[in-house]
């Protein structure tokens, strides 16, 4: 449905035949500090979403599950590795009987663990089907521009649920029923998800995607800082070819668009296309933010065997592996 960067699809592949063939894991960039009231719980899970495992471990921590951390929501068909944190120094952990769940390590640390304090998630994926053989060569090439140049930062399939069904739940949110907070959350963040691939595809139709634009609320790379570009010089291209910063697309909400003159006309007509969507956010009052519109796929390695590839890759967060394979593949 959204526009691809770098052409079809090589060929068809089969993504996720088995949880191991999709395995993530989470990389916080430092490490726990060894003392505090919370214990930091390093889980492998299998088969198992990231919301459902926290409620296990505050089940059996006997404490509310809203005292859980974590960082990012990770995939469910899939071998995951990741931290939580439970505000606990008591509970036998060895004792937890959880189909799936593993813990593999744990330490204390001072502090919850908040949502988005990851640095990056790496991946090692199994693409498999006997086109991949035929296609090695295109293959190849394409995964050598997807290293150079990186992919548009969509949202993932996953973002709206069992053929889109979060956004049409949305809309019956936004018309009056009642839902759980939880539920909620998510709705809204499907809402501004399906707002922000649209106007992302229409710079990816446009060529403009990887491109530093005037009116551009530039993002400043790995870092949640933004500023706003009224003229492009050498420096600002230069930094943006170098993927010191990248262009954002305004993630919907109170305040949009975020960036200025032709860029927020564009963004504008767009989002005009789903105005019960677009008033439903700002009736919400959810405020208007941004997102990178160029996602760096890092340390991109990859080797072929019989009718099958094996990818390994690092993104940072909010970045979904699944959007680099469909610049790729044709997943079955």
């Amino acid at each position: 449905m959204w526009t691809r960067a770098h052409g079809e699809p090589v060929c068809d592949g089969l993504l996720r035949h088995t949880p191991a063939d999709f395995c993530v894991t989470e990389e916080m960039g430092f490490t726990p500090d060894g003392q505090g009231e919370h214990e930091w719980l390093w889980v492998e899970k299998i088969g198992a979403n990231t919301p459902w495992v926290a409620r296990q471990l505050a089940k059996h921590a006997d404490v509310k599950s809203r005292d859980v951390g974590f960082s990012g929501m990770k995939d469910r068909h899939a071998v995951t590795r990741q931290w939580f944190s439970v505000p606990t120094s008591t509970t036998d952990w060895s004792s937890l009987q959880v189909d799936g769940v593993n813990i593999l390590d744990q330490q204390r640390h001072t502090r919850k663990l908040k949502r988005g304090a990851h640095k990056t998630n790496r991946f090692v994926l199994v693409l498999r089907g006997p086109e991949i053989d035929a296609e090695r060569e295109a293959l190849t090439a394409r995964l050598q521009t997807i290293a150079s140049d990186g992919v548009p930062n969509y949202f993932g399939e996953q973002r709206f649920g069992h053929n889109g069904s979060n956004v049409e739940q949305a809309r019956s949110m936004f018309a009056g029923k009642r839902l759980p907070r939880d539920r909620r959350s998510i709705l809204l963040s499907a809402t501004r998800a399906w707002i922000f691939n649209a106007i992302l595809s229409e710079r990816v139709r446009a060529g403009s995607w990887n491109q530093i634009l005037p009116g551009e609320c530039a993002n400043l790379a790995g870092t949640g800082s933004v500023f706003t570009v009224e003229n492009v010089d050498s420096e600002i291209q230069q930094r943006c070819d170098e993927k010191d910063i990248h262009p954002t697309v305004t993630l919907w909400g109170t305040g949009a668009p975020i960036t200025r003159g032709e860029l927020a006309a564009m963004e504008t007509t767009i989002a005009a296309n789903w105005q019960d969507l677009t008033q439903g956010l700002e009736s919400m009052r959810v405020s208007a933010a941004s997102r990178p519109s160029r996602l760096v796929v890092a340390d991109l390695s990859f080797e072929f065997a019989d009718e099958q590839l094996t990818l390994s890759f690092a993104l940072g967060r909010g970045g979904y592996a699944t959007t680099v394979v469909r610049e790729l593949i044709n997943s079955l």
